[in-house]
């Protein structure tokens, strides 16, 4: 069976975590700090905070910007958000007890729509989410001109958290993700480009967040203070989302090689891009010029899902929608909202495997397989 996902790790990483694991310094210290310096000069941004996972980042962003709704909103801030990612994207919106206000999706791409989004902005909207899925960039500049918009009708302008859990290496208009004057979460999980076994990195577009996140990733304790002889006041509480330097080091082994990774992805992207274009019964996501998707997955969208994915199965190529719609889960039933776009495109959505571990042979196999069937 040719897997859907596997774990691009590199030799180098058992011997760095056998010596973190030695040197008797295995939390958040040195190691954190060179993986930090590193992942900020190949993103191109200083502001970069590791943490234990995009999940803590994406809490903590929302932390950042938009706060609690505590804080005399009577519950009514909402994020606006799509529902087609991991639910943890969404999840962060909950916990940070705020309202979701679902955004449909756009057919050609499968991230937000960004004309629906700009119809939903309101004096509610506490923030903006949006996931560049499949590692393919929301056109960031049209969603600046709806900020634009909205800051001139109401008064204010909502931050954007940029879900980046797919797109390491991902660019828009030739500038990699992190760089675009919004905040953005990277992931570092098990299957990713880039894994530090798991983690994740928030990246701040100014240095007053980024400030704030060092210390609240940390409880709010200042990690530089002298804790013994002169414990450190805490004005502002924070969280245990601190990346250790056991992971760091992993991560900073398979730095040196995500090039590649990334590399064969894409090739093989353009393999199916090529091949697939034009297939009865299929259709292919959009190739904009001015951005460089990261290709973590390969969606797709097919007829008779059902048909075709047994079909799959039979050829030993294993295929998934991968994150199903978070809208219909009980938990958020409450938030419940006409879709039409998703309902649509949803049931059709299908990825089959396009990362580093696939061969020139495999990809052939899946491309005839695929044909075969129309």
């Amino acid at each position: 069976m040719i897997p859907l996902f596997g774990v691009a790790m590199s030799p180098a990483a058992p011997a760095a975590a056998a010596e973190v694991l030695g040197s008797g310094r295995i939390g958040q210290g040195a190691k954190v700090d060179e993986f930090e310096a590193a992942l900020a000069a190949r993103i191109g941004n200083p502001r970069v905070a590791t943490l234990n996972s995009a999940t803590a980042g994406l809490q903590l962003a929302l932390h950042l910007v938009a706060g609690s709704t505590g804080d005399g909103d009577d519950g009514e801030g909402e994020v606006l958000s799509t529902p087609l990612t991991m639910e943890a994207t969404n999840w962060a919106i909950l916990a940070n007890r705020l309202r979701i206000r679902w955004v449909d999706i756009d057919p050609a791409t499968l991230n937000i729509d960004l004309d629906d989004l700009a119809r939903k902005i309101s004096p509610r909207t506490r923030a903006i989410m949006v996931v560049h899925f499949a590692g393919y960039a929301v056109d960031l500049d049209r969603l600046g001109q709806i900020l634009d918009e909205a800051e001139a009708r109401f008064g204010f302008r909502p931050v954007v958290i940029e879900d980046s859990a797919h797109a390491w290496g991902a660019t828009y208009r030739g500038r990699p993700l992190g760089t675009h004057g919004n905040v953005s979460v990277f992931s570092f999980q098990a299957i990713k480009h880039l894994t530090s076994g798991d983690g994740g990195a928030i990246v701040l577009p100014d240095d007053e967040l980024y400030r704030r996140a060092r210390l609240l990733r940390w409880f709010g304790i200042d990690r530089t203070a002298d804790r013994l002889r002169n414990p450190p006041d805490v004005p502002e509480w924070g969280f245990k989302f601190h990346m250790n330097d056991i992971n760091a080091a992993v991560g900073l082994a398979n730095l040196a090689g995500v090039d590649d990774v990334l590399a064969r992805h894409r090739d093989n992207a353009a393999f199916y891009d090529r091949e697939l274009a034009g297939t009865p019964g299929l259709e292919l996501t959009e190739r904009a010029g001015d951005r460089e998707s990261s290709f973590w997955i390969y969606p797709m969208k097919v007829e008779d899902r059902e048909s075709f994915m047994k079909r799959m199965d039979d050829a030993g190529i294993m295929v998934s929608n991968v994150h199903e719609r978070n809208d219909l889960h009980t938990c958020v039933r409450e938030y419940s909202a006409l879709l039409p776009n998703l309902e649509r495109v949803a049931p059709q959505i299908v990825c089959v495997p396009v990362g580093s571990w696939v061969t020139d042979e495999q990809r052939e196999h899946i491309v005839a397989s695929i044909k075969k069937g129309w």
